[in-house]
Order: structure tokens, then C-alpha cells, then sequence
């Protein structure tokens, strides 16, 4: 069974859900987006962190996009 994720868009919430393209990218175009044919490594991306130091502290979140989005069953 194919999957792939979608989140609502962060630049323009007026186009509704932008899906995960691949390449670091995200598109509005349904018909573009990342298929993935397990459930497992759309997962693992979707749960992506991020990590960065600023001076002595280091700090790990998960960006808006990942945060919202959700793995769907085609």
C-alpha cells in the first residue's frame, strides 16, 4: 500500500496541503509528491529534528512543517 506525507502549507495557508516532494522540497501538486510503498521510512522522514547551537547551548526541534504534517494511505 503507497504513502506518502502531506502538511498545510506554512508560506500560504490559503492553498490548503502541500505534499513532500523529495529533495528537501514540498510542492502543491498532488500528482508530484513522494510515494513511498512502506510505511516506515515516511515515518522516520516525518519525524525529522533538527539541531543547532547557538553560543553554548544546543538546541534540537522539530520545524512547523514536519510538526504538523501526517503520513497518508493512498
Amino acid at each position: 500500500m503507497p504513502y506518502h506525507i502531506k502538511t498545510p502549507s506554512v508560506l500560504n495557508p490559503t492553498i490548503g496541503d502541500v505534499y513532500w516532494k523529495g529533495d528537501n522540497t514540498w510542492t502543491e501538486t498532488y500528482a508530484d509528491r513522494e510515494i513511498f510503498s512502506e510505511k516506515a521510512p515516511a515515518d522516520t522522514l516525518a519525524a525529522t529534528t533538527e539541531t543547532r547551537t547557538l553560543g553554548s547551548q544546543t538546541i534540537t526541534y522539530q520545524p512547523k512543517w514536519w510538526k504538523d504534517c501526517t503520513v497518508v494511505t493512498e
